[in-house]
Order: C-alpha cells, then structure tokens, then sequence
C-alpha cells in the first residue's frame, strides 16, 4: 500500500556523456594474428545536480591489445538527471 510520504523517483534525461574511440596503432596492428586480450573497466559516479536532482553516470572502458600494443580503446560515458 502507498504511503503519500514515500519518495518519488522519475526520468527527467539521459544523454551520452562523453565517447571516444582511439587505435593508435592502426592499420598495422589489424593484421596481427594473435588473439587479443581485452579489459573492461566499469564505473558509477553521482552528483547532485540541483535541489532534489541528481544525476548519475555510468562509464565502461574497454581496452584491446595485441602484445602490449593497443588495438583500440573505448571510453563511454552515459548520464542521466533523476
């Protein structure tokens, strides 16, 4: 049952943060036949935004090499105002 004093939570935006894309060693490293190892980093920050706004992002990297040669790296930041 619904208390008139419970907190209201709502979408007011999402939106793409930031985004990059890097392959430094391109094209001679696409033509490496060794598999690649891949790493993930994942993040949550939250701030607040306003009175009774906050908004909260989410961040993955995601790096691929080949030796200790980076293939490309990924960074993604996507953020929403709740």
């Amino acid at each position: 049952m619904a208390d008139n004093n419970d907190p209201v939570f709502q979408i007011q935006r999402v939106y793409m943060k930031e985004a990059s894309l890097e392959q430094p060693n391109s094209p001679a490293i696409l033509l490496e036949q060794e598999q690649p190892s891949v790493d993930i980093q994942l993040g949550v920050e939250a701030q607040q935004a306003a009175e009774g706004m906050y908004e909260v992002a989410v961040s993955a990297t995601v790096t691929t090499k080949v030796k200790d040669k980076t293939v490309f790296l990924v960074e993604v930041k996507q953020a929403g105002i709740f």
